[in-house]
């Protein structure tokens, strides 16, 4: 089971990037600033507070990018004080190449890092960034993120009808970033864009030849679950059930 935590814990999202795809719709702030969104205190309390359970990893993600979390690096050693804690960071890539972003995801067991482009061109149509995100850019912090990192490294794709004829682009940037493995995603929530069907994303896992793939349509489901869900409802609101 993997533990869901909020670092940024707003009533809308808080991202450098706008996907067309995204679940959590359109509105929001659109913002490449680092700052302190909820205090590291306030989410080791919801940690602790939580059930015993099986859990496998404890994973940042929620409402926008978590590396927008100035004090992302405190709470992932914070959790890990435990050190039967491991840690998971979904983050969508757009502040890898900043060194200090670097450094606090490498604190982390496991880090699943976005790429849905294979340039500036499809960047901005796909992914919508904020002013001063370039592709080539999250490309290099990538990789010398993958020169550091001790721990597990997925590179995650989400394929749509706009971006699915540059899977076989993307696949050798994959090749060049040299990833533990690839997860090859369409977005089968409610969302801004239909999902691509399995023929589509047979053909697509085709370009990939080479890396260890994980596919949507044949991945092992994971259960996952919100810190404190009350205290989670109380900073922005009930999630809508997907």
């Amino acid at each position: 089971m993997s533990l869901g935590i909020d670092p940024i814990s707003t009533e809308k999202k808080v991202c450098n990037f706008d996907c067309i795809y995204c679940q959590l719709g359109n509105e929001g702030i659109l913002s490449n600033e680092r700052k302190v969104f909820v205090d590291t205190d306030s989410i080791i309390r919801e940690i602790d507070m939580f059930p015993a359970k099986d859990i496998d990893y404890y994973t940042f993600s929620g409402r926008g990018e978590p590396t927008l979390a100035k004090n992302l690096g405190e709470m992932i050693s914070a959790v890990k004080k435990d050190s039967n804690r491991k840690v998971a960071v979904i983050t969508n890539s757009a502040l890898i190449y900043d060194d200090n972003v670097r450094r606090e995801l490498a604190l982390s067991d496991l880090v699943i890092a976005k790429l849905d482009a294979s340039d500036d061109s499809s960047l901005n149509q796909i992914s919508r960034p904020t002013e001063g995100v370039e592709f080539n850019s999250i490309v290099e912090g990538l990789k010398e993120f993958r020169k550091m990192f001790k721990g597990k490294l997925a590179l995650q794709v989400m394929f749509v009808e706009k971006n699915k004829f540059l899977a076989p682009e993307i696949a050798e940037l994959a090749k060049k970033i040299d990833p533990d493995e690839v997860q090859i995603n369409t977005p089968l929530r409610p969302s801004g864009e239909k999902p691509l069907d399995e023929n589509d994303m047979e053909e697509i896992k085709s370009q990939f030849s080479g890396l260890n793939i994980i596919s949507v349509f044949n991945a092992k489901k994971v259960e996952f679950s919100p810190i404190c869900e009350q205290n989670t409802v109380l900073r922005h609101g009930k999630y809508k059930e997907v």
